[in-house]
């Protein structure tokens, strides 16, 4: 793992999405209300998208009815346009956009990339949940999708927060989830196939995401798609080292303290806090935000002292 030092700079070849002006985006599920770790990753995902003059987009993945808090998405949309961050295109949701996964699912099944499983969680539980041969005693009514990973599938990329990262996807992840057997769609799918849909440069999002970018890479390489560059910005834990998130509970940000939950999320992300001084209310911040920011200076972890933000 590398230093900060490289997180405004580019991040080698990407095909032929290289030479696309900068487009990021910010991508919460309506799990619950957004909370400080998620106010981080939007706030971090649109300042590096202004610093390159870019844009930044909002999509509501909204593709887990059975995890989703009813009105959870609004009240998400409610607190970006109150803090100012405003997308610079229209808000996208995933439930509109069945026909373009199983557009992308029916590629790979047609090309033997993808193939019908009838395993279960517990008949791979022998391997820690890696498929790498279906074991199947039954055959299931609705199979789950799965992408072929072959032997030596091995991605590298070069993380612009992170530093230089490499995963064995065969060996750690393996043949990985297409299309659950519940017939909902996977993330990994879904988010491929709307980063390349919505031409998406930069993929600016929490370091627990970092796991699923081998798979995704692989995956925009199976349906001939661009490889976005990567950010992955440092997560905001409790004072136990857990990740805040919404569905373990961590408290929502307060409507009556917005700016301050964007001054603590502008010092996470290791800026001067001495550069907001003057700001009266969340748009004159946001101003000054993103005349000031130094991308370089963004930190891999969170120290101790910003771990708990409420």
């Amino acid at each position: 793992m590398t230093n900060a030092g490289t997180a405004g700079s580019p991040a080698g070849s990407r095909g032929s999405a290289n030479a696309l002006p900068y487009r990021g985006r910010f991508a919460p599920s309506p799990t619950g209300d957004l909370h400080p770790g998620s106010l981080l990753a939007a706030l971090g995902s649109w300042l590096l998208a202004r610093h390159a003059g870019g844009e930044w987009w909002v999509r509501i993945e909204d593709l887990d009815p059975p995890r989703e808090v009813a009105g959870a998405a609004e009240r998400q949309l409610a607190t970006l346009a109150a803090l100012g961050l405003r997308p610079d295109a229209p808000v996208v949701r995933q439930s509109d956009r069945h026909a373009l996964y199983a557009a992308a699912l029916e590629r790979l099944l047609d090309q033997g990339l993808a193939f019908a499983c009838h395993c279960t969680r517990s008949e791979l539980a022998a391997t820690h949940g890696i498929h790498r041969a279906c074991v199947a005693r039954t055959r299931r009514r609705q199979p789950a999708i799965r992408l072929r990973v072959p032997e030596g599938s091995v991605v590298s990329f070069e993380d612009l927060i992170q530093g230089p990262r490499q995963q064995d996807v065969a060996r750690e992840v393996g043949d990985f989830v297409l299309r659950r057997a519940d017939g909902l769609w996977a993330y990994q799918l879904a988010v491929v196939v709307d980063d390349a849909h919505q031409g998406i440069t930069d993929v600016v999002r929490g370091a627990d995401l970092l796991d699923s970018t081998g798979r995704q890479i692989l995956l925009q390489r199976a349906l001939g798609l661009p490889v976005p560059r990567h950010a992955h910005l440092p997560l905001v834990t409790d004072a136990d080292g857990r990740k805040l998130s919404k569905s373990e509970g961590s408290a929502p940000l307060g409507q009556d303290a917005l700016q301050a939950s964007l001054a603590q999320a502008w010092r996470a992300l290791g800026q001067d806090p001495g550069a907001l001084a003057g700001a009266s209310d969340p748009p004159a911040l946001l101003a000054l935000a993103a005349a000031r920011f130094d991308p370089a200076r963004i930190p891999a972890t969170l120290p101790p002292r910003v771990q708990t933000m409420r």
